[in-house]
């Protein structure tokens, strides 16, 4: 079976656990700014916070978790969304030798109740009201959470209150608090998100997250700098987030937390960020955004073909190549008209994106790198603590996701899926009845598709369980065809179909916020609200608005064999905040969506 691997840089046992990042990092540099903390004052709305206030701070609220009664090896939750007491949070739970359990903003009440039942959750520190109460419930349910509920914000039952449970505990006895979780201990419980199944407690060790954190450092020193800046807005319950903050931590690049999406554009003039980790769906809607602002401006086609400027000077670059006298004038034109106007709207400093979380598209990442903004696609999951794969600078090939990052090992199997082994590996899931088909000969079973190019890197090619057999007994991987139709801002999620059918077909479902844009942009009444129906999805008739989703379907079934093409498709519109049919991680549910598509999925074929 084809393999690849990688090397370590770096070795996890120079760290007795995770907390070392920090002792280390604020022994050798207190004054260095670790932080930018939003303020209420608007002539400066942000302030630095050094590692050495950091770590004092972390130490305030472990000691607080010490004096309460927390035991090595009990379980916190933390419900909050992306802030700086979230990482003080985390920090100071490992320092006091607890193990963490993130629990996702979005999560239902009987998601809640099985994280605390089968973690067996002591305290949860939550960060709004809403999700207080929410936890509050369940630990009145379920009888778990004895040593309370505290928050983030100001209150009787906030972390500066918990800190002050602590002053009786002194340095030496949380110093050995700090010390005694070892390298192969529980650091951290994640329950998958279940796009497929049901949610299982992927159990991280800290030799794991130190495997990830030393080694992905060592490899990216180019991007993660001492005199670099990030600003974190995806949600830190999902663990590249958190792996990013403690590489980040560690090696001395500076961080913000950004936690409303909508604010994140505003937030970067002001921060000026040096390195962003996205989702392929933020890049897409830069943009789209553009083309938009474009379209208004009646310069509809100089952007076109700005944007076909943009991918050929991205793929030249990539071949290591100078390109044409034309291309490089061509580029120099639209720099001046529209890229360096790009640019200045994400910061004007920034040198390197990160995408993961879901496929990019070739043509996408080319044109980022065209802008003078180079994307570093990488793969991973859960219980790969993040990332697997990725792409290194000087070694970016768009379309795939890069080699085994060090210390990981890459196989793919006979029936094409992805196997995985190395530092970041866990060990195995909470339940053991999880365990069992997880692994294949050592190595983790990822439940991706996938197969190495003619150099090496890993090409993601579509999921498991998402491979369908038509009547004729043709077998599709609808991935690629997916990912083309989602570049269209209209469409959040698509579903391919045609299990046991005789040709496939696809449910779209649409992004609410961009269909009210179009309607309004082409003067039509916006279709298929919700109020309009009781169905869990609402079917969208609207002509004009079925025409330019049939641009964006042709243009799919145009890169894919005519097996994998789809001949009908039906758009809708649904709740997606809703935590039973999306995922956290801003996923599809597809057993879901097709439970409460199944009249419409029916009506394609009839």
């Amino acid at each position: 079976m084809p393999e690849q691997s990688t090397s370590p840089l770096a070795d996890p046992s120079s760290h007795r656990n995770i907390t070392d990042l920090l002792a280390r990092r604020a022994a050798d540099a207190p004054d260095h700014a670790a932080f930018d903390v939003p303020t209420a004052d608007p002539a400066e709305p942000w302030r630095a916070v050094t590692t050495g206030e950091f770590e004092r701070e972390v130490a305030r609220v472990a000691k607080g978790l010490i004096a309460l009664g927390l035991d090595p090896g009990d379980r916190i939750a933390i419900m909050a969304p992306t802030r700086y007491e979230w990482a003080v949070t985390d920090l100071a739970a490992w320092y006091a030798g607890a193990v963490v359990v993130p629990v996702y903003e979005s999560s239902s009440a009987e998601q809640i109740t099985n994280i605390v039942t089968d973690a067996e959750i002591r305290l949860a520190v939550t960060g709004d009201p809403s999700s207080a109460e929410l936890v509050r419930q369940v630990f009145a349910e379920t009888g778990r959470g004895d040593l309370g509920l505290w928050t983030m914000d100001a209150g009787p039952s906030s972390l500066l209150t918990l800190a002050g449970r602590g002053t009786e505990v002194d340095d030496p006895t949380l110093e050995r608090r700090r010390l005694t979780a070892a390298l192969d201990d529980a650091a951290t419980i994640v329950y998958t998100s279940g796009t497929t199944g049901e949610p299982k407690g992927a159990v991280l060790t800290h030799r794991n997250f130190l495997g990830q954190v030393l080694n992905i450092a060592a490899a990216y020193r180019e991007v993660v700098r001492e005199d670099g800046n990030t600003v974190i807005f995806l949600p830190l319950a999902h663990v590249l987030a958190r792996g990013l903050q403690l590489i980040c931590l560690a090696s001395g690049m500076r961080i913000a937390h950004v936690p409303d999406t909508t604010q994140v554009v505003p937030s970067l003039a002001a921060l000026r960020p040096t390195f962003l980790v996205v989702v392929p769906r933020v890049l897409e809607k830069i943009r789209a955004a553009a083309g938009e602002k474009a379209a208004a401006a009646h310069l509809g086609r100089v952007w076109a073909a700005a944007e076909q400027t943009a991918v050929e000077a991205g793929a030249t670059a990539e071949r290591g190549a100078a390109g044409s006298l034309g291309l490089r004038v061509r580029r120099a034109l639209f720099d001046r008209i529209f890229y360096a106007r790009l640019r200045t709207l994400m910061g004007g400093r920034l040198a390197w994106i990160l995408s993961g979380g879901a496929a990019l598209e070739d043509r996408l990442s080319l044109f980022f790198r065209g802008l003078g903004v180079p994307v570093i696609e990488g793969y991973g999951l859960t219980e790969t603590t993040a990332p697997l794969t990725g792409n290194l600078p000087g070694m970016i090939r768009s379309g795939t996701v890069g080699r085994p990052l060090p210390g990981s090992t890459v196989r793919i199997a006979e029936d094409g899926e992805i196997l995985a082994r190395g530092v970041g590996v866990f060990a195995g899931y909470r339940d053991e009845r999880h365990n069992a088909e997880a692994f294949r000969d050592g190595f983790f079973r990822t439940g991706d598709l996938g197969r190495f190019d003619e150099v090496g890197n890993l090409v993601l090619t579509g999921r498991v369980k998402d491979v369908i057999v038509t009547s004729s007994g043709k077998t599709v991987t609808p991935g690629l065809w997916e990912q083309t139709v989602e570049l269209d801002p209209l469409v959040a999620h698509a579903v391919v179909v045609g299990e046991g059918r005789p040709y496939l077909s696809a449910l779209l479902v649409l992004d609410p916020e961009q269909v009210a844009s179009w309607a309004s942009a082409h003067g039509v009444r916006e279709p298929g609200s919700r109020s309009e129906t009781d169905t869990p999805l609402a079917e969208i008739v609207e002509p004009r608005l079925r025409e330019a989703l049939s641009r964006s379907v042709d243009a799919a079934n145009a890169r894919v064999s005519r097996a994998e093409q789809i001949r009908r498709f039906t758009p809708v519109l649904t709740d997606l905040a809703d935590p039973t049919l999306i995922t956290p991680t801003m996923k599809i549910r597809r057993g879901a969506l097709l439970d409460r598509g199944t009249a419409l999925v029916d009506a394609l074929y009839s």
